[in-house]
């Protein structure tokens, strides 16, 4: 394996396409008063997804109450109330975008006490109640260790609940400062406990200055809690301010990290230089029709 030590400038692989045709997407967004992490977050990949016209709706922002040094989002403004009118919004969006898959995200609300779970159980109310078809991922934070407010999520039924390890654990104190590891584990492992049938998934950042040993252990640890599917992406500095990217790794190491993820027995490994949680997460229907879960939301709503 290989890698671009020391990084003066971008390498060629790590080239995103420009916009194009992204403006309707923007449009209905705005019309509709909605945040997208993919605009928040600065994601590469926001030309190609609002393109083809999808998003990853963010909600309860875009004020994050975590200041993590490798984020974008904004954590200098103080959170605002909730809005009984998001969740509506929402469901109008995916409505209105026809999403087959719909993804929803949050900011960390750590001011609320329930994590702001209650808020994920709305939307994902409303978008069953327009589109009971519609197949629903949820990236929640880990909610300050709150199982209760898990368990209220998880008790709305999503089809995918997505959490992200984010790094290895030497590295937590630097990236997430106030995340903890052991606590982003024991979330995905409840969740598999609670519910069989849901598909649950995490993300991972190469390029912070972990070693290929950290990078199988998340793997494995992810495993040993029952983790469906995977997605490993390189690290980009939002702007100088924000911690350094050591080191880009080349795609021949991430379809290493896919194929040792494959034999690890995870359904599903994306892993590229531009992957992102929540990139083409609509995948994830044909990887249901291939290994179906007895009990699972998407079960009734999936042709076969």
């Amino acid at each position: 394996m290989s890698a671009v030590s020391s990084p003066s400038g971008k390498p060629p692989w790590l080239r995103a396409k420009a916009p194009q045709r992204a403006g309707s997407v923007q449009q209905l967004l705005r019309d509709l008063g909605l945040n997208t992490v993919c605009e928040e977050a600065s994601c590469p990949n926001l030309g190609e997804c609002f393109a083809n016209g999808t998003a990853t709706f963010l909600i309860m922002g875009p004020a994050c109450t975590r200041a993590c040094p490798y984020c974008d989002i904004d954590f200098t403004k103080r959170p605002l109330p909730l809005d009984p009118t998001e969740p509506l919004r929402v469901a109008k969006a995916v409505q209105r975008l026809g999403l087959r898959h719909a993804v929803i995200t949050s900011v960390n609300r750590d001011d609320l006490p329930d994590g702001g779970a209650s808020q994920f159980v709305a939307c994902i109310t409303e978008i069953r109640r327009r589109l009971p078809r519609t197949t629903i991922e949820v990236l929640i934070p880990d909610l300050c260790g709150n199982w209760q407010a898990l368990e209220q999520i998880l008790a709305a039924r999503p089809t995918v609940l997505n959490h992200n390890t984010e790094t290895v654990p030497r590295l937590y104190r630097r990236v997430r400062p106030q995340g903890n590891y052991e606590r982003s584990l024991r979330l995905l492992e409840l969740a598999r406990q609670w519910d069989p049938g849901l598909y649950t998934k995490s993300g991972v950042m190469l390029g912070l200055g972990e070693t290929a040993e950290e990078i199988l252990q998340v793997m494995q640890d992810l495993r040993r809690v029952g983790c469906d599917i995977l997605t490993l992406g390189q690290y980009l500095a939002p702007s100088p301010k924000h911690l350094p990217v050591e080191r880009y790794v080349t795609p021949e190491e991430f379809d290493h990290w896919r194929q040792v993820g494959e034999e690890l027995g995870f359904l599903q490994v994306v892993s590229s230089p531009l992957t992102r949680s929540s990139y083409h997460a609509e995948a994830v229907q044909e990887l249901m029709r291939r290994y179906p879960k007895r009990g699972s939301p998407a079960e009734s709503v999936l042709p076969s």
